[in-house]
């Protein structure tokens, strides 16, 4: 019950308390950020779809942390949630910079991402650990595409971005360390449909 009660309370923090980040944001005072209209609509979207990335990151972990029954595993999943949580306050700040609302689908991709994380770790946790290294390489992948769209003069949000695609590669380093399988290559192929699906519908709503 204990943890059930903590899966709940972990959803409902994420989509609807501020999240409080432990680290800085990585921003660059030196270099102010001045953009058009039309930039500032481009960052907002771009922005708010790393935002949605960021809540389905929450979402994941939490599952595949409910699902498995390995302590260690389980703190594991806890301890990259909460660095995650960073990522979350960032998005979050720079779409309230930017004048932009984070997705109104958030509740949705939440849920679909903690069903993918509970499922993956019920089938295994080395293919869980596998499925964290197949996202997170994805997740770095997305990110780095973002830096050729961002406008050049968006300091703050490239910042933003270059930290969080470093971050996601050692979150996909650790996972292979800590004994991943890798994944069926179907299974990567439905992975980059499903994002695909996400990104183009939070870019918009």
């Amino acid at each position: 019950m204990d943890t059930l009660l903590s899966t709940v309370d972990a959803a409902l923090r994420t989509l609807f308390v501020p999240a409080r980040a432990s680290r800085p944001c990585p921003t660059l005072p030196a270099q102010p950020t001045a953009l058009a209209a039309e930039e500032k609509r481009l960052s907002g979207a771009l922005m708010r779809v790393n935002h949605v990335g960021e809540v389905c990151a929450q979402a994941l972990y939490t599952g595949q942390a409910l699902a498995t029954r390995d302590v260690a595993l389980r703190t594991h999943f806890e301890e990259a949630s909460r660095e995650e949580t960073d990522h979350l306050a960032w998005t979050a700040e720079r779409l309230q910079e930017l004048g932009a609302r984070p997705s109104l689908l958030n509740p949705v991709w939440y849920a679909g991402a903690f069903a993918l994380g509970f499922v993956a770790g019920k089938i295994g946790d080395k293919l869980s650990l596998g499925f964290v290294v197949e996202t997170e390489q994805q997740v770095a992948e997305h990110l780095t595409s973002h830096l050729s769209r961002l406008p050049e003069n968006d300091h703050a949000s490239r910042a933003i971005v270059v930290q969080m695609r470093d971050d996601e590669l050692r979150h996909a380093q650790d996972a292979a360390l800590a004994g991943a399988a890798p994944l069926p290559r179907a299974a990567k192929g439905l992975m980059r449909v499903a994002a695909k699906v996400m990104t183009t519908t939070a870019h918009r709503i």
